[in-house]
């Protein structure tokens, strides 16, 4: 398992992620605030077209989810695009772990920080904006919203490896704030055009934040929505894999 995956190197990550109190206080808080914004000129009773979501029940999973995106995403690529131009990644090659161990272990770092992003959102929801569910639907969003973040936290990865230093930044917001306008993370994807929203269900940010809204409705999530996580997943991570690797070469 120590060839596949690197608990030092995770450790380290999380560690690291933890110091960077601006980067923590813009990624836990942000996305509360931004809820807060958003909800406040909802009305408490109206629900989103087709379904029966209250408007302030659905931005809680969207901005849960846009927490989380922002935590792996952008903390991700900034982080090892920098890493690369000092020349960590460098260092990282004498070792023995391979590219999937290093891809992993960053994945895996990202993903254990998006947990207080994803709580903080929840419990401003529930103590301000009075939303309630289940225990068992509070738990479920909880670890769902949690595993799908690390679709992002793979894709922030391949980020890093493909754009410099000096790119990495402009070229992730594009790409952060289009998967999650387009994904329906901003406002309900039943008010785009029929030929937009075709698109937008075959966004990776539509399926992750359908996972939630499935659960708030009290149901399961659907196997179309984890086949297009999972199938992104793999496309991010083999992706983030290979330019490692790509990059070893190289140097």
């Amino acid at each position: 398992m120590t060839h596949y995956f690197s608990w030092s190197l995770t450790r380290l990550e999380v560690l690291r992620t933890l110091r960077n109190k601006k980067f923590m206080f813009f990624s836990v808080i942000y996305p509360s605030v931004i809820y807060l914004l958003i909800s406040g000129t909802q009305n408490t009773t109206d629900t989103v077209p087709d379904t029966d979501l209250t408007l302030q029940a659905f931005f809680m999973v969207s901005m849960a989810s846009f927490g989380a995106l922002t935590a792996v995403l952008m903390g991700n690529s900034e982080r090892i695009a920098k890493e690369r131009e000092k020349g960590w990644v460098r260092q990282l090659r004498l070792t023995a772990l391979p590219g999937r161990g290093y891809v992993l272990s960053k994945i895996a770092g990202a993903g254990i920080v998006t947990l207080p992003c994803i709580v903080v959102v929840f419990l401003v929801a529930a103590g301000v904006k009075g939303v309630r569910l289940d225990a068992w639907q509070w738990l479920a969003l909880t670890g769902l919203i949690w595993a799908g973040s690390l679709v992002f936290a793979a894709l922030g990865v391949a980020i890093g490896y493909v754009a410099s230093g000096d790119a990495v930044r402009p070229v992730t917001m594009i790409i952060y704030f289009g998967l999650s306008i387009l994904g329906g993370l901003w406002m309900p994807t039943t008010v785009f055009p029929h030929w937009l929203r075709s698109i937008s269900e075959w966004l990776p940010t539509h399926a992750y934040a359908a996972l939630g809204q499935a659960v708030e409705m009290g149901g399961s999530p659907h196997a179309k929505d984890i086949a297009i996580l999972c199938a992104y997943f793999v496309l991010f991570a083999g992706g983030a894999a290979w330019l490692y690797r790509k990059d070893t070469l190289k140097a």
